[in-house]
């Protein structure tokens, strides 16, 4: 089939675990008139799609073709929350998480990770939750430290990790430790990162705290929610020739828009009574997403 390319607008700030996205992302004829809607089709594929492992489109649109199932338990982390089935990604992924769990396990009252959700089996919107985690690249790493790695699966549904923040997101409350701030620089400095997404309060408390190299805040992103665990997105791998990365973070540290950000918490602008009501968040159908998205789903 002939092929063009669209272009097509996506829409920022939808909902936490999103953020800042890139302005567009390439969509094939494909499914161009398929008004399915995508999260159904996504949410209900139980295992990956037996391709070469490939993310298609964006972080907010997009899809993963060949992920692999992060175990449930290995030395130095457990996945949380299994009755999701939210423990797929890309390779590359798997062995992030596999590089910083070993990292976190150095940390003192630190066995390792609690990793949190990633993606579906075959990417895709989600039936409940992010906008984003659809190519594979996203994971969410709980704040809570781990005390032991031999969880049952009834426990990994039950426990909660922990908050940690104050003032609404504009402080660090008292359980934010030395080890968080190291597991998060780890993290940052990592060059397969793309952006780490964390409340207000913690980037100023990192600002504030960090010495030597300070290149790696550049890549830690105040953003709402995210005290109960941090975000992190990963740049599409290499070869990928189908994967949409985000712009570059701005020059620069960051850490005078993150006190701005705190600035507003603390002190919020009066409400504009002339400003529209937020327009309604349209569902994903199979035409916003690139047209390899079919061919993942319909593998067997």
């Amino acid at each position: 089939m002939v092929r063009f390319i669209i272009a097509a607008v996506l829409i920022l700030g939808l909902a936490a675990c999103q953020t800042e996205e890139p302005p567009v992302v390439s969509l094939s004829s494909q499914n161009f008139n398929d008004t399915r809607i995508a999260k159904t089709l996504f949410g209900a594929a139980p295992t990956g799609s037996p391709q070469a492992p490939q993310p298609f489109g964006s972080y907010s649109r997009g899809c993963q073709a060949g992920a692999e199932q992060l175990e449930e338990t290995g030395p130095t982390w457990q996945a949380m929350r299994l009755s999701r089935n939210r423990n797929w990604a890309q390779p590359e992924t798997l062995d992030y998480v596999r590089d910083l769990s070993r990292f976190a396990a150095t940390q003192p009252g630190w066995a390792g990770l609690y990793i949190g959700d990633m993606s579906q089996p075959r990417g895709g919107p989600m039936l409940t939750g992010h906008a984003s985690h659809q190519t594979g690249l996203d994971i969410d790493v709980w704040m809570l430290p781990p005390q032991r790695l031999d969880l049952t699966v009834a426990e990994r549904e039950s426990i909660s990790s922990i908050s940690m923040r104050r003032n609404a997101g504009a402080f660090t409350n008292d359980l934010w430790t030395p080890q968080h701030e190291a597991i998060v620089r780890a993290a940052a400095s990592d060059p397969r990162t793309a952006r780490i997404f964390i409340f207000p309060g913690a980037k100023v408390a990192m600002c504030n705290s960090a010495t030597g190299d300070r290149s790696w805040l550049s890549k830690v992103r105040p953003w709402w929610g995210h005290h109960y665990h941090f975000h992190v997105r990963l740049n599409c791998p290499a070869g990928a020739a189908g994967c949409t990365n985000q712009a570059p973070p701005p020059p620069g540290d960051g850490c005078a828009e993150a006190q701005d950000w705190v600035d507003r918490i603390l002190n919020p602008p009066p409400p504009d009574p002339n400003a529209p009501p937020p327009t309604p968040r349209a569902e994903l159908t199979m035409a916003n997403l690139p047209g390899q998205c079919q061919a993942v789903l319909n593998a067997q």
